[in-house]
């Protein structure tokens, strides 16, 4: 690997980390939009993020998948389904990530997100018939160990974990059958989720009561919008810079900052959840090692960074 691809991808990896820092600070600052509930705070970040995403993908000139989804629209009679399916998947998980902080699932939120990849592999494996490495077999075994330990003290799972644990990887898998896995499926899933926000937002009503009144509140709220606009921008500028592999090892940061922030918000991990998190640590760790020797092993050869994309919280 020469040193302008060497240099590209450390500021690829800068891009990210610094992507899921504010993702993580956004989680946090939801602390500061009170009397604004979950619902209210979600309506708000997507009527401000859709503009700026817009923008975005036309200047990184991706556009022309929108076109095409459009295109399909009018050649395919269910792909209005589709997206809206799409659509609403995505919606319920950006809500979550709004909601849960300020209401006191950080946590179980944070533990979805690490129990994520996990059940994309096993579903990568049944749907597409994609490999398992013995290390990934061995990552998902510890996994439901911590699993199993969950359900025994609470005699279930909460219903945030479950919905990003099972959730995302149902959403990913849609994109990817439904051949939309780029930024125009994005903009598309986004820009659907319009009507709801837009209605959330009047329902609530609250930012637009105070407007006026001197209060902070609405520079509150666009300062949201300004943290979710600039944490979409770093991500899609890091995926250019970095190979597929490395990529996917940084999904694992945002996770250990969601947990950081949800104890600074208050919240504790139960002495009997330890195990629990552990386990799933654990399990990233293996996959976290699994990663840097196929990554040696890419440098050992020569790679080129490949174009990627993902969505976080």
């Amino acid at each position: 690997m020469d040193s302008h691809t060497s240099s590209n991808a450390t500021l690829g990896v800068l891009l990210n980390v610094l992507a899921s820092v504010l993702f993580a600070v956004m989680y946090a600052y939801t602390s500061l939009l009170a009397p604004l509930d979950g619902e209210e705070i979600y309506g708000w970040r997507i009527l401000l993020t859709v503009p700026c995403l817009t923008l975005m993908v036309i200047a990184s000139g991706h556009w022309h998948e929108v076109r095409r989804l459009f295109a399909r629209l009018l050649r395919e009679r269910l792909f209005w389904a589709v997206r809206l399916l799409s659509a609403a998947l995505l919606g319920v998980q950006l809500w979550l990530f709004m909601w849960a902080p300020v209401n006191g699932y950080g946590l179980d939120v944070s533990l979805g997100y690490f129990i994520m990849p996990l059940t994309m592999v096993v579903l990568g494996r049944l749907a597409f018939n994609d490999s398992i490495s013995r290390l990934q077999l061995l990552a998902c075994a510890v996994a439901a160990v911590g699993i199993i330990n969950q359900v025994a003290i609470a005699k279930a799972i909460t219903w945030p974990v479950l919905a990003v644990g099972l959730g995302y990887p149902l959403y990913f898998w849609l994109r990817r059958v439904s051949d939309s896995n780029n930024m125009g499926g994005l903009w598309f899933d986004m820009t659907l989720s319009l009507p709801v926000s837009l209605w959330l937002v009047l329902k609530g009503g609250v930012v637009l009561e105070v407007a006026g009144s001197g209060s902070t509140l609405p520079w509150l709220v666009l300062g949201l919008g300004a943290i979710s606009a600039s944490a979409l921008a770093l991500q899609a500028l890091s995926g250019p810079r970095l190979n597929l592999t490395l990529f996917g090892l940084l999904v694992y940061v945002e996770p250990v900052l969601l947990v950081l922030a949800a104890i600074l918000l208050g919240e504790s991990i139960a002495p009997a959840q330890w195990p629990t998190y552990i386990a799933i640590w654990l399990a990233v760790l293996v996959l976290v090692v699994e990663g840097g020797l196929s990554l040696n092993g890419g440098r050992r050869r020569g790679y080129s960074p490949s174009r990627c994309s993902r969505e976080g919280g």
